[in-house]
């Protein structure tokens, strides 16, 4: 038995997804906006939007070539300039930046 509470929320999920599906997912993500340096979470695990500026001294665990597009958390194919990363609920990372929870992405 389907209530109308169910129905309605059925129908929007349907209709949030043709939206989304007619946009594209590209278009979707190029409204998201960026993560910053100066953003709380981001300053807290040392986010730099380019990691060959890594504070070597702040952060020993940082080596040469590491990464967002080479971690872990990263959720984007490699070749995308910006995805999303689940620290940052909201906001894409830059490929090329790093952040202390950086991770070797299994492969």
């Amino acid at each position: 038995m389907t209530t109308r509470r169910i129905f309605i929320i059925r129908s929007a999920t349907s209709c949030a997804g043709a939206a989304l599906g007619a946009l594209g997912v590209n278009q979707v993500f190029a409204q998201v906006p960026a993560v910053k340096e100066s953003d709380t979470q981001a300053a807290s695990l040392g986010y730099k939007i380019d990691g060959t500026k890594v504070d070597k001294a702040k952060y020993p665990k940082f080596a040469a070539g590491q990464n967002c597009k080479n971690c872990a958390l990263y959720q984007a194919k490699p070749e995308d300039k910006m995805g999303a990363c689940p620290l940052f609920a909201g906001k894409q990372v830059h490929a090329s930046a790093w952040c202390s929870a950086w991770a070797k992405k299994a492969g």
